[in-house]
């Protein structure tokens, strides 16, 4: 009966008789002896092949395996604190299934290279690690919505007539003959849903065209979009802070050890709990000039104005109540000060920047006809989503999560690239 690798460190199975399938991770030998290090989907182990304990075409086998030549094995476990997880296989049996081509990836390669054999560098234990924490991150993420808050998943389109954040960063596309557009966001269509099911979130895939190469933007990236009827911002800022909360502690709880395999501490994602900061976007701009940066009112936080923000904070910091004529028409005004509207940005720890957006939605019929009119929005364009004031609005607030965004931070990686399988940016779109 097949096993796995993880099964053997985790039971502790020394002297037991195991049989294993997976691929070739490493190989050394010499002489009558070969050492494969073996990786499966559960982890890496040592498997120690004598040419006198296998049947002669099983020894030729391992000496024509490559790096990710494909094989089954059957044979001991044995304690050996020196071999990766502690185990060693005594091999009794060894089968090549496929030999493939000597594999193109080793120490040292360029980062446009690894791009290039995405599709083989996946196979990383670096890459594996990541996929599998951003796994868990999603379903920690869906746990919080479905199970804890009663949220519904809702399913939006893709193609669009018109753009939610704005023209310049929408992908054009024609849809037989028509002008269309890949979506920004699905936040106007969880909006629809919110009359009906109170709160909703989708989760797919958003398009940005923005010519952009920081290590924090993609042109494809995966969008969580709740939407909550009778929230206002306050209360949304509420649940962003606790689903970022839940998300990182049962990270913690379960899987510190793929978050080390990931370059992040436990012991530092441990410390996000709430209450997390929270500064009004005036305040944010003098304080941005005062750690030395140079910041003027009414323009938008940029990575560096960010970077100084949360550089000495170990948990995310939320900037509110920004200038009204840098943010989105669907966002209310501030009654206080109809300069503002109440809406929030959740700033990852150390430089991580922005990982959420999100406001209280416009929800009077008059009050978004007017901003629509000072932002030379066509009402026609968006007659549906102004159908939604005109038939029983109700107050509601929403927020948008990029998923690789908090990946990026929660793991601890160097460039968002590596928290999505194939990423999509300003120069590539291949494979």
């Amino acid at each position: 009966m097949i096993t796995n690798i993880g099964t053997i460190i985790a039971e502790k199975l020394e002297g037991k008789d195991v049989a294993l399938r997976g691929w070739v991770y490493r190989l050394r030998g010499s002489g009558n002896m070969m050492f494969i290090v073996m990786r499966d989907p559960s982890g890496i182990i040592q498997i120690a092949i004598k040419k006198d304990k296998v049947p002669e075409k099983d020894w030729k086998d391992a000496n024509d395996a490559y790096v990710e030549s494909s094989f089954t094995v059957t044979g001991r476990v044995k304690k050996d604190d020196r071999a990766p997880g502690g185990f060693e296989i005594e091999a009794t049996e060894f089968e090549l299934i496929s030999r493939g081509d000597p594999f193109p990836i080793s120490k040292d390669l360029s980062d446009e290279f690894l791009l290039d054999v995405r599709h083989l560098w996946l196979r990383s234990q670096k890459m594996t690690s990541i996929m599998k924490a951003r796994h868990h991150i999603v379903n920690y993420l869906r746990e919080f919505l479905d199970e804890k808050e009663g949220f519904y998943e809702i399913a939006p389109p893709i193609i669009t007539k018109s753009g939610c954040e704005g023209g310049s960063t929408l992908f054009e596309m024609q849809y037989f003959g028509e002008k269309a557009y890949l979506t920004q966001s699905s936040q106007m269509y969880a909006e629809v849903f919110v009359f009906s099911l109170g709160k909703v979130y989708v989760f797919a895939p958003s398009f940005r065209a923005e010519k952009s190469r920081t290590i924090r933007h993609l042109a494809e990236y995966w969008h969580l979009e709740p939407e909550m009827a009778f929230y206002d911002y306050k209360m949304n800022m509420d649940l962003q802070e606790s689903m970022v909360e839940y998300v990182a502690q049962n990270m913690v709880k379960n899987h510190s050890h793929l978050l080390k395999a990931c370059g992040r501490e436990p012991e530092d994602l441990a410390k996000v709990k709430g209450p997390f900061p929270r500064m009004e976007y005036k305040n944010a701009v003098v304080k941005v000039n005062e750690l030395g940066g140079k910041m003027s009112h009414g323009e938008d936080f940029g990575a560096d104005e960010e970077a100084l923000l949360t550089k000495e904070l170990d948990k995310p910091l939320f900037v509110y109540k920004y200038p009204k004529a840098i943010k989105a028409f669907y966002m209310k005004e501030d009654p206080s000060n109809p300069e503002y509207v109440l809406n929030n940005d959740l700033l990852g720890p150390r430089g991580h920047g922005e990982i959420i957006g999100g406001s209280e939605r416009i929800w009077h019929l008059d009050e978004l006809l007017e901003r629509m009119k000072e932002q030379n929005l066509k009402e026609a364009d968006y007659k549906w989503y102004v159908d939604l004031r005109r038939y029983g609005s109700v107050p509601h607030s929403g927020f948008g999560l990029g998923v690789e965004r908090v990946v990026k931070w929660m793991l601890n990686l160097d460039h968002i690239r590596d928290a999505i399988p194939f990423p999509r940016t300003i120069n590539r779109v291949y494979p």
